[in-house]
């Protein structure tokens, strides 16, 4: 998904993906459909109910083998589950880079081995698909989701923001690729606006480093993208959101971050998250 250690927003992928019956991506005229069963482990993932998330995917996987989305998908609620356990979750911490630098994270190495097995698996699985049809929809969406899950891990839970920022342009690779095969794949533009949008925030000799770099650090351009995501995508759309809500208190605008963080509270009722964040707006 999308992040270095100064000035980030939030997790790139494992906050919240969206939730709705189907999405339909084109690829050769193809239409690939994201299957309910992986809507349901999410919501379940994202009301803090991690164990019944896993075991969705699980039998997912055990019914859908060759589908990629399905280890990437557990791989996303083991992120989620240690972003609970370790505070990341706390808007608060996004809010001033003071915040963020002073909180610490501790990753649980059991965890942290199951979470790489799932994206090993998924990368294994998307790589086969790939090099047979290079432009299927759901192999690349795959892959975005598979590098912003790894970027999150290093930038957010391991403080390796090198690392992150490079998983960060080979997921952001990917989004192309794939919005090339069908513009309205919205949840690809995510990740073109979280590289954008982050990383526009540096001071301009740090943004004239990264672009020499390869890094894409336009703000506008990078909120542009976020708000396509928010308005139409399917997974990542709450996440979305949720990193709007964000640049919205960063810029003193609580007026717009009530609405969003309002939003989420009344989709995901059982997730206390976002009650707490709009009380403390208050």
């Amino acid at each position: 998904m999308f992040a270095m250690k100064t000035r980030l927003l939030f997790p790139a992928i494992a906050v919240s993906f969206a939730f709705a019956f189907s999405l339909s991506l084109s690829a050769q005229g193809q239409t690939v459909e994201t299957p309910p069963m992986l809507d349901q482990g999410f919501h379940k993932m994202y009301n803090l109910r991690f164990l019944e998330a896993h075991a969705i995917f699980a039998k997912y996987m055990e019914e859908h083998p060759e589908d990629p989305m399905g280890p990437v998908s557990d791989a996303a609620a083991y992120l989620f589950a240690e972003f609970h356990r370790t505070g990341v979750l706390d808007m608060q911490l996004f809010t001033s880079d003071t915040n963020y630098m002073h909180h610490k994270t501790e990753p649980d190495p059991a965890v942290k081995k199951s979470f790489d097995a799932d994206l090993d698996k998924a990368d294994g699985l998307s790589d086969a698909i790939l090099g047979k049809q290079p432009n299927d929809a759901t192999a690349l969406f795959a892959k975005t989701l598979t590098f912003g899950l790894r970027a999150d891990y290093a930038s957010l839970l391991e403080r390796r923001d090198i690392a992150g920022f490079q998983f960060t342009k080979a997921g952001s690779a990917y989004a192309h690729r794939l919005l090339q095969v069908d513009p309205h794949a919205y949840d690809a533009y995510l990740a073109v606006g979280m590289e954008n949008y982050i990383l526009g925030l540096k001071p301009a000799p740090v943004r004239w480093l990264l672009q020499m770099a390869g890094g894409e650090t336009n703000r506008t351009l990078g909120e542009h993208d976020l708000e396509l995501t928010a308005a139409q995508g399917h997974y990542l759309k709450p996440l979305a959101k949720l990193l709007l809500s964000v640049a919205a208190m960063r810029d003193n605008d609580k007026v717009r971050a009530r609405e969003l963080l309002s939003s989420l509270a009344q989709e995901f009722p059982n997730n206390p998250l976002y009650a707490e964040q709009l009380a403390k707006l208050k």
